[in-house]
């Protein structure tokens, strides 16, 4: 499906271990294992979602999030109007309570899914509260510090690269 051959695949996953037998191939349990056990998909981790607007309210209320290894475990906003909601059975909290929830549930992902405006603080606010990794869906590019690592999550320019492949599709048919 990937149009890869079987000696690139094989070479690929040598760097994972010796787990292949020539002649025979995988035992796909123990390869599937070592793959998770690499991409550190062994274990739970902890998700804090900082924006309880649109977006925030559906990827809290998303049920395939635990089957992949992920628990949300906070809510945050700074909307009064928003604070004390429940979304998915977990309650909105304060930005100001990010920290010390942060700190009791260990938490390893943050989510930004603030307006453009009011990402900046959200990183600024995950980050002293010790929170390594980001997914950043808002609009804009965030300043970070060396220790958290940053992917952002532009909704426009995937939807962009789309149009192009259909571009290019249509293009091929009408030639």
């Amino acid at each position: 499906m990937a149009n890869v051959n079987p000696a690139k695949v094989r070479k690929d996953l040598s760097h994972l271990g010796s787990y292949g037998v020539r002649g025979v191939g995988y035992d796909l349990e123990h390869l599937t294992f070592q793959i998770r056990a690499e991409l550190g998909l062994n274990r739970e981790w902890t998700v804090v979602i900082v924006g309880m607007g649109n977006l925030g309210s559906a990827l809290a209320n998303y049920g395939g999030f635990p089957e992949r290894g992920f628990r949300i475990v906070g809510l945050y906003d700074v909307d009064h109007n928003k604070i004390g909601r429940t979304v998915d059975s977990i309650e909105i909290k304060e930005l100001a309570h990010l920290a010390g929830d942060a700190v009791h549930h260990q938490v390893a992902i943050g989510l930004i899914t603030t307006p453009a405006h009011a990402a900046q603080d959200a990183l600024d606010a995950l980050a002293e509260a010790g929170v390594q990794s980001v997914l950043n869906f808002a609009p804009t590019l965030l300043s970070a510090p060396p220790d958290v690592a940053v992917r952002n999550v532009d909704l426009s320019t995937e939807l962009q690269i789309l149009t192009f492949y259909l571009s290019r599709r249509s293009a091929a048919l009408q030639d």
